[in-house]
């Protein structure tokens, strides 16, 4: 009996085990709350019926605000079970210019009210057949990447943040965290719930004027910069919706390096998985990564681009699908292990718009027929699990509602007869339930419908961008340290100064009135705000005027008609052009440039001022010789706009950076990013590393400001925060290397190469002898470093010193003049020649007879003129103090004195020349004075 209880425990022991051990393949559950979100998916899903199941993968859209029981979207949400919807500027969800925040309110409030009206209850009169119905939230989406028109879909109401570039130029996570909570506490205060972006993409510059990128809809063109941003713009959504917002990160799996805009094309791109890996894919690592230590910097989704690659998998001659259709392409990427734990743990996968002009024309190149199930169908059976669908129309249907009904009857049809598909269903629909409890817990009402109140905190949050317009403003051209000489006094008030810009204007909906994006005259109304009459006086309100990149170009096109605008800029002193981006599709923009190829003289002798309010890169370097100062704003909401007017008038300095290339000015990323050759790198112990030691057991002796280290002890050693050109921390993964000189019975250098993780490098050496050990780091081009000394010359041990050398002024060219490899390999065969020079006998004979050659010729000099018994003791005397000089510095009066002895003999010979001096002189002072006295 005894052993059979033995038997049933080391069962179940086993049993345990192999439970702990091997989790389930098909979600894993992730710690905490997501696991209850994924026991309460799964037991709702079950109950489902395949229409409800189905409908759930669905995000569909709708024309105007009406969501009444009579309008398609109400019949789309009651009555086919979608499970969400996208709201778009596009489609008129929304009012405008007056009211838009209370009637987007209303909108979404009455959408989610409508669901649980008509399904919270167990019997409607609708539900005749139905009697059971299981009441789940709807999503409600949106794209509001800032910037105002026209990737924002709320114009008026909510606070302007600015675009992602501007953010990117301050090199502040801080910030991009707080313009993430702005947006996310103003969201969820109308009861959105479901956001697509921020975008992650890295800014490949592949600009012309007939092409199209993302511009500043990015946060820049470095992947470091990008993942750090991304996951402090998602951990500040997160925490201003209280975790009510899930956010789809876009557009997967990278699309920076396209010259087509993803509404608008399928573009192809020729890059293989690895090189994607490098540099697309390491901001979505950054967003997926679940070992990160906080979980609110953690995408929820991630959004499908329509993007095709040429080599994916190295063949140069094979091309994908679009990504989002090509289930082959989309698996392999969800395998990478970075990807592999967060979709195990509920990770979903949105498709982009599905009824897009870029997806269209792909499928559909004639215009004669386009299926939008089949095409529906595609995206699912590629891995999406949320379809989003707008202006989803089939060849042949009337209107989007007839293809979305269809498409959701196949669907229902395919699970009924498709064991696969429905497999394929079921995992999708719990992966989006799980995300709904995730932003709920539980599904009720009170839970889930927006609380009016929270409309008092909408439109609070101009200090955060006024701060961020502050940091990201950047002087372009020229240098810093020039801008003085050019420009020394801002306008005043006898200067005239003309206004040129780029205006833009658009309407919220199709009904709603007209608006101004930047108006004509909202820079010149700022400045006399500030600085005019009604400000500090300093500008003459009569001086200033405002006109139009149309009125421009009207002049360029015809100068006899616009004589009044050629009269004033040829009486101004100040030009200042307001520029946005520049594309055909928008001719007015290229009047700037026209301006400086077919009048230079209407501008010359003038200071000309451009501020650009959108992408940098515009103007070449032809356009930029014209300019008196070119500075980049990014953004052109109105907090940036007043920044641009106090820059103007020096109240503000830039401090910001371009976070993409300017190659107008010759301004590289990769180079500005790489580490600053001016600095000296900072050298340390690492103390914390020191600490986790002690908790082991692996103590090192210490006294108050002092470490001892014996051989045999593993000396942790780090750099301060390594800067890059622009003074930011050096991005991860940039290549540190730690040289060890040891100089003992037997001398050697080492080499430890290493990456930087937050700007810090670090690396463990192992004291393996007696002698001194000299320790310094580079990191290309960046050749300077503190250097730390140890001497260890007993048991028992020895201390660590520092020495900082002092930076020679023409390092930097020399760098940018040389290849790094061979720099290196330069000084570490100087090190080694030096050590094997001379050996300590034949460095001590050699100074021997330095010594006493002096000292002979002392001595026979003197004695023409002195007593024997004076010039012997005086050449003597003169002998002694040279060994003297020589024996200090060899065991060190100071550090200095260390390094001159190892570095310098020219130095040390004359260290010891004036030591034999001085002893000369000594005794021939003493001999006078004693003779004196007789």
């Amino acid at each position: 009996m005894e052993k059979k209880k033995k038997l049933f425990l080391a069962v179940f022991l086993l049993m345990v085990l192999i439970s702990i051990t091997f989790p389930s393949n098909t979600l894993a559950q992730s710690e905490g709350g997501d696991s209850i979100a994924f026991e309460k998916a799964r037991d709702l899903a079950e109950k489902l019926s395949p229409e409800e199941k189905v409908g759930q993968l669905f995000l569909v859209t709708y024309q105007g605000t009406d969501v009444s029981e009579d309008s398609q979207i109400y019949d789309l949400i009651i009555n086919h079970n979608i499970g969400g919807v996208v709201l778009n500027r596009e489609n008129n969800n929304f009012i405008g210019p007056e009211g838009t925040v209370e009637e987007a309110y209303n909108s979404v409030f009455d959408l989610q009210d409508t669901v649980w009206q008509a399904i919270g209850a167990s019997l409607t009169e609708k539900e005749e057949v139905i009697t059971e119905r299981n009441y789940v939230p709807i999503f409600i989406g949106i794209s509001q990447e800032g910037d105002s028109y026209p990737y924002d879909q709320i114009l008026n109401g909510l606070t302007q943040i600015p675009n992602q570039m501007a953010i990117g130029a301050t090199f502040d996570t801080n910030i991009a965290e707080e313009i993430g909570r702005i947006l996310g506490r103003e969201l969820h205060a109308l009861g959105i719930n479901l956001i697509f972006g921020p975008s992650l993409d890295v800014l490949d510059i592949n600009f012309s004027e007939t092409s199209n990128d993302l511009g500043t809809r990015t946060f820049g063109g470095d992947p470091y910069w990008v993942g750090e941003m991304g996951k402090a713009y998602i951990k500040g959504i997160h925490e201003g919706s209280s975790n009510q917002i899930a956010v789809t990160a876009k557009y997967f799996p990278g699309r920076g390096n396209s010259d087509r805009l993803p509404e608008e094309e399928v573009a192809t791109v020729r890059k293989s998985l690895e090189q994607l890996k490098l540099i697309e894919l390491a901001p979505y690592f950054s967003v997926t990564n679940m070992s990160d230590s906080d979980p609110a910097v953690i995408t929820d989704g991630l959004l499908l681009s329509h993007i095709r690659y040429q080599g994916f998998q190295g063949n140069i001659r094979a091309t994908t699908k679009p990504v989002s259709f090509d289930s082959l392409a989309l698996d392999l990427l969800m395998s990478l292990p970075e990807f592999l734990d967060w979709r195990d743990r509920g990770g979903v996968l949105v498709s982009d718009d599905l009824g897009s002009a870029a997806v269209r024309k792909f499928f559909n190149p004639t215009g004669k027929f386009f299926d939008a199930r089949q095409v529906a169908i595609n995206a699912f059976l590629a891995g999406n699990d949320l379809l989003y669908v707008n202006n989803f129309i089939s060849t042949g249907d009337s209107d989007s509602y007839s293809t979305i009904i269809k498409t959701l009857d196949l669907f229902a049809q395919k699970y009924r007869e498709d064991k696969a598909f429905a497999d394929r269903v079921d995992t999708a629909v719990v992966r989006i339930l799980a995300l709904k409890y995730k932003l709920y817990g539980t599904f009720n009402s009170n839970r889930v419908l927006p609380k009016q109140f929270m409309l008092s905190e909408i439109g609070e949050g101009s200090e955060i961008v006024f701060e961020t317009a502050s940091k990201a403003v950047t002087l372009i051209d020229p240098q810093e340290g020039d801008i003085l000489n050019t420009i020394p006094e801002p306008p005043g008030s006898s200067d005239r100064l003309v206004f040129v810009v780029d205006n833009i204007a658009t309407v919220q909906c199709d009904t709603c009135d007209a608006q101004e994006v930047i108006s004509i005259t909202e820079i010149r109304n700022t400045v006399l705000r500030l600085y005019g009459l009604q400000g500090s006086g300093q500008i003459n309100d009569n001086r200033v005027l405002a006109y139009s990149f149309d009125d421009l170009m009207e002049y360029l096109d015809n100068p006899f008609n616009r004589l009044d605008f050629e009269t004033n800029i040829s009486n101004s002193d100040w030009l200042i052009f307001a520029l946005l981006d520049v594309n055909e599709e928008r001719i007015q923009s290229l009047a700037f440039k026209r301006l400086i190829s077919e009048r230079p003289d209407l501008i010359r002798s003038k200071k000309v001022m451009v501020f650009a309010f959108n992408a940098p890169y515009y103007l070449d370097a032809t356009d930029i010789t014209s300019i008196t100062a070119y500075y980049g704003l990014y953004s052109k909401v109105p907090e940036f706009i007043e920044v641009a007017a106090r820059v103007l008038l020096q109240e503000i300095k830039p401090s910001g950076h371009s976070p993409v290339s300017i190659p107008g000015v010759g301004y590289d990323l990769i180079t500005i990013m790489s580490p600053d050759t001016k600095q000296i790198i900072h050298l340390e112990i690492d103390t914390e590393q020191l600490k986790l030691k002690d908790e082991e057991g692996e103590s090192v002796e210490s006294t108050e400001n002092e470490l001892f280290f014996k051989v045999g002890d593993i000396l942790p050693v780090k750099t301060g925060v390594i800067i890059d050109h622009n003074g930011n921390p050096v991005p991860d993964g940039t290549v540190a290397r730690f040289i060890s000189s040891h100089i003992g019975e037997t001398e050697s250098i080492q080499q430890f190469e290493t990456t930087t993780v937050n700007g810090i490098a670090r690396v463990s050496f192992p004291i393996q002898a007696f002698g001194r050990l000299e320790l310094r780091v580079i990191s290309e081009p960046a050749l300077e470093s503190d250097i730390i000394v140890l001497d260890i010359s007993s048991e028992e041990g020895g201390i660590v010193s520092a020495i900082t050398p002092t930076p020679i002024p023409t390092l930097a060219e020399d760098v940018l003049s040389s290849s790094g490899e061979d720099i290196i390999e330069e000084q570490v065969s100087d090190e080694i020649e030096r050590m094997d020079r001379v050996s300590p006998i034949l460095e001590w004979l050699l100074i021997s007879t330095l010594i006493w050659g002096i000292g002979i010729g002392i001595f026979m000099l003197s004695k023409r003129y002195l007593t024997l018994g004076i010039s012997g003791p005086l050449a003597f005397s003169a002998i002694i103090c040279g060994y003297l000089s020589f024996i200090g510095i060899i065991i060190g009066f100071s550090s200095g004195f260390l390094i001159i002895y190892r570095h310098n003999y020219f130095l040390l010979t004359f260290i010891i020349i004036v030591g034999i001096s001085l002893g000369g002189l000594v005794a021939w002072l003493f001999f006078r004075r004693k003779l004196g006295k007789k």
